[in-house]
């Protein structure tokens, strides 16, 4: 967007000054409140079920079928978008969601049917994805490269305040209030009223139409969301580098609960404000990752900060609580040590569509895949460690991965310059300054 488009309000100049797209700010705040209203459930659908005589065994296949769906769905937002443009793949996914739960809550949960909820909730898993990176994508294709970093720093922070940390807040407070049922029903409220602001608060003409090129066939547009994977090697890695990024995440939340209360000596209570702590300092962190990504590149930002970070942070996470038993100062430290470094693998999101700039929508539905495949190999890699290796072992093995993660993001490049002002003072005085490293002055040189 060129500065003469953006016109001179009080919002306008607040995006300025934090990065945020202007054109886009309502998809934002959209998002926002659909990722509160999809986290309503995390903390409690499974007790939910347990409660009312659901075996284990079925209430894990019931978030396994909804995992599988969100991975498909991941990938399908950026291979769609390129078809029809992220805005009606947006739109998709909000009728997904809402339909399925309708019926979800209605046929499944009320009636305890567990095929209908196997059917229903497997289906709604479809529904964020398409929302949410349909709406990664439109910033992608809409937003100069200069800009990306910021610009995505802010989905991943709406999205991750949303989807745990407020969404888990709202349900704490509405359940004793309304009762857990109609919680469900204040999730679906809140998803709706998030999709309708999102999608019509947004103009912006880049996601209103396809991103593949005129007169493309759809099923070669398909095509190149996967040919991209061994034509462009640099954006696959990407994608596996974004797999290990959160896999530890979803791994720790099989077993850290039991971990912080059975060996570390935690009640319920203080593990659930130690898990917010870790969420909340992630949030932070993917804002404080996307500022420092502006001024030291996407990839210095991804190898040192979250790569080499995480590789650091997380056996600290598992081996300091116990060297200091029933000490929540000490785990809190180093649970939010933990969640920054997770937090400063967020410019990925900037660099995977840099990486192929002619196919930006394809690069995300790789990094999304990624991000979708990042919620099964973690539990995975906790099965198949903790049986031979003990909790011990799993923390090793995703600190290899971490370790992993960092050879592999070292062969990486920031393909331009990423440095932009952000987040500064303006004073009123007329400055002369000097133009930043920008090859927008590179025509000039050239004279």
């Amino acid at each position: 967007m060129s500065d003469q488009s953006t016109p001179n309000t009080a919002l306008a100049r607040f995006c300025e000054k934090t990065g945020i797209p202007y054109p886009m700010f309502w998809g934002f705040v959209g998002l926002l409140i659909f990722m509160i209203g999809d986290g309503v459930e995390l903390g409690y659908l499974s007790p939910f079920l347990s409660e009312r005589g659901m075996p284990a065994d079925e209430i894990a296949m019931v978030f396994t079928i909804y995992g599988v769906t969100v991975g498909v769905s991941s990938w399908l937002a950026g291979a769609l978008s390129n078809i029809w443009g992220p805005k009606r793949v947006m739109i998709l996914g909000l009728l997904i969601w809402s339909v399925f739960e309708v019926l979800f809550l209605i046929y499944g949960l009320q009636e305890l049917s567990y095929s209908m909820i196997l059917l229903t909730y497997g289906l709604r898993g479809f529904g964020y994805p398409l929302f949410a990176y349909g709406f990664l994508v439109w910033i992608a294709a809409a937003t100069p490269s200069r800009k990306m970093g910021m610009a995505v720093g802010w989905f991943w922070v709406a999205y991750a305040a949303g989807l745990p940390t407020l969404g888990s807040l709202v349900a704490s407070v509405s359940i004793p209030l309304i009762g857990a049922m109609a919680t469900f029903w204040l999730s679906f409220a809140l998803v709706v009223v998030g999709g309708v602001i999102g999608l019509v608060g947004m103009r912006e003409a880049h996601g209103m139409q396809r991103l593949a090129p005129e007169g493309e066939k759809p099923l070669v547009s398909m095509a190149k969301n996967i040919t991209i994977m061994w034509e462009m090697p640099k954006v696959s890695l990407a994608g596996l580098v974004r797999v290990i990024n959160t896999s530890s995440m979803f791994g720790f939340l099989v077993i850290m609960p039991g971990f912080f209360m059975h060996t570390v000596g935690f009640s319920l209570e203080e593990w659930l404000r130690l898990l917010t702590i870790v969420f909340v300092f992630n949030i932070i962190g993917n804002l404080a990752s996307s500022i420092i990504s502006t001024r030291i590149g996407y990839r210095n930002t991804i190898l040192w900060l979250g790569a080499v970070g995480s590789t650091i942070s997380t056996p600290l996470f598992f081996f300091m609580p116990q060297a200091f038993p029933n000490d929540f100062l000490i785990a809190s430290i180093f649970g939010a040590f933990y969640g920054l470094t997770l937090a400063c693998f967020v410019p990925l999101s900037a660099l995977a569509p840099a990486l192929a700039p002619q196919n930006k929508a394809a690069a995300l539905s790789v990094l999304s895949l990624g991000a979708g495949a990042s919620t099964w190999v973690g539990p995975a890699v906790v099965a198949i460690f903790q049986d031979s290796f003990g909790l011990a072992g799993v923390v090793w093995a995703f600190t290899g991965l971490y370790a992993l993660s960092a050879v592999m993001t070292a062969f990486l490049r920031d393909p331009e310059p990423v440095f932009e002002p952000t987040l500064t003072k303006t004073k009123r005085k007329i400055k002369i300054r000097a133009p930043r490293l920008d090859y927008r002055w590179a025509h000039a040189e050239q004279k």
